[in-house]
């Protein structure tokens, strides 16, 4: 039974911190110290630079730098994020009927996957296999 009210920008953060729970630990630990922020939808200039017509079209997005890119001798710079889209999630969900959690979770390993280096053709592959 589905709820009655959508699920609020905690309920998703809820799921996305069992989400990143369940990963194996060696993956966790590499994702340690990425935050993850949900919000309702993509801010207009995040929209705009990624060339999308819609802020409906992103559910998700990796902010920083990936660990490919990443070196010990970097200066500090800002901390990675993992940005989750509450009501683009909320309307895939609704037009697939995919288990929310599944899907948040979808979304989340996708944007860990940028983390990692990936990028979406490769991340795209291994979903397919």
């Amino acid at each position: 039974m589905r709820p009655t009210t959508p699920p609020s920008v905690e309920d998703i953060l809820e799921m996305a911190e069992d989400a990143l729970a369940a990963i194996p630990e060696e993956l966790r630990r590499m994702v340690q110290g990425a935050a993850i922020i949900v919000e309702d939808v993509a801010e207009e200039d995040v929209v705009e630079a990624m060339g999308l017509d819609s802020p409906w079209e992103l559910t998700g997005l990796y902010r920083g730098v990936p660990l490919t890119a990443k070196s010990s001798l970097d200066a500090p710079s800002e901390p990675d994020t993992i940005h989750l889209y509450r009501e683009p999630i909320l309307l895939e969900w609704i037009e697939t009927g995919e288990d929310l959690f599944r899907l948040v979770r979808n979304v989340l390993i996708h944007e860990i996957g940028h983390h990692f280096g990936l990028s979406d053709e490769d991340i795209a592959r291994l979903e397919g296999d």
